[in-house]
């Protein structure tokens, strides 16, 4: 994806982007299934923020509102080729330090089995029924809680609209809380299935047909 809109976010700004991403999802349904202890929820999602958004920089796309970062946008463009070998060793890198971060906060094991049940939760699989390589993929949309509501998010998804449109593509992503259906409902998403395990969670699966 490319823009000459949105500002492309450069290495050195994962930090910040790791602290608003900690405050956007505190209250997540996902986060707070997986890791239910509070305590160990406020000591890990630091450090999962973390490996999540160094292994996007090095496979996906990443873009702010601005360089204030006030939104982010995390963007897998599937109709682009890629490095296969490159590709799942950063995965397979990061898989292993988010195992060895849930170990480390809860020895007990209960965190790092809660993310082993909820695997289908924490990946996109579910787009191989879409059978659309033609696709942008939202990973994160995320807006810092003290500008929502001002229109950053809209910036975000109007300009990948705009790309996906202009390319002829489909756009997919998912979300764990039903209020967000709403608001992606009026960027012309639907819902094109619900992931459920048997932990009282769900993925809501949206696309925009091209």
């Amino acid at each position: 994806m490319d823009s000459q809109i949105l500002y492309r976010v450069q290495r050195e700004d994962l930090p910040r982007l790791q602290k608003m991403l900690v405050e956007c999802f505190a209250r997540d349904p996902l986060y707070e299934t997986l890791i239910p202890d509070a305590e160990t929820r406020k000591r890990l999602m630091p450090e999962l923020f973390e490996c999540d958004l160094n292994e996007f920089y090095e496979t996906c796309e990443i873009f702010a509102d601005s360089p204030e970062l006030n939104g982010l946008l995390v963007v897998s463009d599937e109709a682009e080729e890629y490095d296969p070998v490159r590709f799942y060793l950063t995965e397979a890198w990061a898989s292993l330090k988010t195992d060895e971060y849930l170990i480390k906060e809860d020895k007990s094991l209960k965190t790092l089995w809660n993310f082993i049940r909820g695997r289908d939760y924490l990946n996109s699989h579910w787009t191989a029924q879409l059978h659309q390589e033609n696709r942008l993929h939202i990973i994160y949309l995320a807006v810092s809680p003290n500008v929502q509501h001002h229109g950053v998010a809209e910036k975000l998804m109007d300009d990948a609209i705009r790309y996906a449109e202009e390319h002829r593509m489909m756009i997919s992503l998912e979300t764990h809380n039903e209020k967000n259906v709403a608001f992606y409902a009026h960027f012309g998403f639907k819902v094109f299935g619900i992931v459920e395990k048997g932990m009282g969670l769900k993925q809501y699966c949206l696309v925009r047909e091209i």
